[in-house]
């Protein structure tokens, strides 16, 4: 007796081609070389102003220059970021910075999308609660920076006699936490602003189907509110770490640097403009622009810069 052996042979499906991208037609192409050619003059004119002080800084920053020794100007390749990097000045300004930078723009995100959330849900006199709000951006700075460290002056200053006449801005930590405070007060109105048009995305439909549903208010917040701000969350907190870690006019004001409160931007202003060496201060400046440019790649790869939905055809 012979029995037959019959094997079935599976194959996968075969995958569809990707999608090619259709031909733009004329009119699309006219209105693309259109589009570039209003941009290309305020594009060129960017890149000209921009271009030769990043150049020049990073020429400077490969030489031994002091201004007090013209003389003994000399190329020393990448000896000025060796030395920058081996200084515990750096590394302490640094320190300084990032505890700056994230608990400012931490507590401002926090405040800054309570106070996006009042605005919008202002029924009456939402003008002025708006004005109201925002006053503190409008100030300058500078302005505001005196204000507080005249506030925190002893025998002076409302608050300082309002905790028993102390000096918090000759204590490290008390003085990063008042520089802290300060940036708070004062970006605060900037991130809520930015809010403010994130919720503008937030279709009202989307949220009376989701209450509807049963969806509570925290619920509906973390669901359907922050997912589709995601944009504007990304551009608020973007614009405000990369400000942040550039502080400079709130702490010279404040502290000048004293007390171990100086910042990357402080100690690069000590070595430009009162050691008068350009080599090092060009280092430390371009060191501060790589520490930009990859605070905003980790933020852009974190959060993405599409809107939701929009890479449904990447899946």
């Amino acid at each position: 007796m012979s029995t037959n052996t019959q094997t079935a042979t599976v194959t996968a499906p075969a995958q569809a081609p990707p999608r090619r991208r259709a031909p733009l037609s004329e009119g699309a192409r006219a209105e693309r070389r259109l589009g570039w050619s209003l941009c290309a003059p305020a594009v060129i004119v960017m890149i000209a102003v921009t271009a030769y002080p990043v150049i020049y800084a990073i020429y400077l920053s490969l030489e031994r220059y002091n201004l007090e020794l013209p003389q003994d100007k000399k190329f020393v390749g990448l000896a000025n970021y060796g030395a920058v990097l081996g200084s515990s000045y750096w590394w302490q300004a640094l320190k300084i910075t990032v505890i700056i930078t994230v608990f400012s723009v931490a507590i401002s995100l926090v405040l800054g999308m309570l106070l996006a959330l009042l605005m919008h849900r202002t029924l009456f006199g939402r003008g002025t609660v708006r004005t109201a709000a925002l006053s503190p951006y409008g100030i300058v700075t500078v302005a505001a920076a005196y204000g507080w460290q005249y506030a925190w002056t002893p025998s002076q200053g409302y608050l300082s006699a309002a905790f028993g006449n102390s000096a918090p801005l000759t204590n490290e930590v008390q003085a990063i936490i008042v520089i802290i405070i300060s940036e708070v007060w004062k970006t605060t109105p900037f991130m809520g602003l930015l809010l403010l048009a994130g919720l503008s995305l937030v279709p009202e439909d989307l949220q009376k189907a989701a209450m509807v549903d049963g969806a509570t208010g925290w619920q509906r917040f973390t669901r359907i509110t922050l997912p589709l701000m995601k944009p504007a969350i990304l551009v608020a907190l973007l614009f405000r770490t990369l400000d942040s870690f550039r502080i400079f006019d709130n702490i010279y004001i404040l502290t000048a640097g004293a007390n171990n409160t100086g910042s990357v931007s402080i100690l690069g202003y000590d070595n430009l403009f009162n050691a008068l060496n350009l080599g090092i201060g060009s280092a430390i400046s371009i060191l501060i622009f790589i520490c930009v440019a990859i605070i905003a790649v980790l933020f852009i790869k974190g959060f993405g810069t599409a809107a939701p939905g929009t890479d449904i055809g990447k899946r």
